[in-house]
């Protein structure tokens, strides 16, 4: 009986750290481009190459950079969110604003 209960123990003690380390191993990614459209819930970013990724507002979201509130980030502002890889859907945990990127290409006089 004290076997089972030690065996019973160790497996639930194995699972909980493996759980912990599964969770603690979540890679946070970035994804940086302009604003495509932004709502009280959500944020698109388009990132000029063909993607365009929309990410969810958490209560604990953190916005930075040149503007420091949800409300005030607008279309067209450059953005780079801070995402872990294995949401589902995807969950926007630090959104920095940025200065605008340049567009490619040549000027013309």
């Amino acid at each position: 009986m004290l076997y089972a209960a030690r065996k019973a123990f160790g497996t639930a003690l194995l699972a909980f750290a493996l759980v912990g380390a599964a969770s603690a191993s979540a890679q946070t990614r970035e994804f940086t481009g302009k604003v495509d459209s932004i709502s009280e819930k959500k944020i698109i970013i388009d990132n000029r190459q063909g993607d365009k990724v929309s990410f969810n507002k958490l209560d604990e979201t953190t916005v930075e950079g040149e503007k420091t509130a949800w409300a005030d980030v607008k279309k067209g502002d450059w953005a780079t969110v801070h995402w872990k890889f294995t949401d589902k859907p995807r969950k926007a945990y630090k959104v920095i604003i940025i200065p605008p990127k340049e567009e490619a290409g040549v000027e013309e006089e």
